[in-house]
């Protein structure tokens, strides 16, 4: 069976990581999912690991670096990212950090990027892959 590679979005973790609601359920779905090989890249990495270590929420940083060593594709030429972020944010009017993602995941040959943002946010305008919403 065939691997759906998944990029997974910094606030899927978050939600994953401080469980306690339906969206957190949502989120350990798609993780445990074993028909899942699962992108990142050092922006999600920077977005969730640096406050939770600060914060000395150990469980928290625990289970990030569960899910970093688990991630098999890693979107990792910076230079290149950036420029493709910086193209598909001036083309759609999408944010920088959404822009990166985007454009990690492309870089990653990602299939699906999965978010907790709302079908109404311009991240859902990105067509060069599918976005997934966690939200209720």
């Amino acid at each position: 069976m065939r691997s759906t590679r998944t990029f997974i979005d910094s606030g899927v973790l978050i939600a994953a990581a401080r469980g306690g609601s339906e969206q957190s359920k949502r989120a350990m779905n798609i993780l445990d999912d074993p028909s899942r090989e699962f992108a990142s890249s050092p922006f999600v990495k920077l977005e969730v690991l640096p406050k939770a270590i600060f914060g000395r929420r150990w469980h928290e940083t625990e289970f990030y670096n569960a899910f970093f060593d688990s991630v098999s594709l890693w979107a990792d030429d910076l230079f290149s990212i950036v420029e493709l972020a910086n193209q598909r944010a001036s083309e759609i009017g999408l944010s920088a950090m959404d822009s990166l993602h985007v454009a990690a995941a492309i870089s990653a040959g990602a299939e699906e990027l999965i978010t907790t943002e709302r079908a109404s946010k311009p991240l859902f305008r990105a067509k060069e892959i599918r976005i997934v919403s966690i939200q209720s």
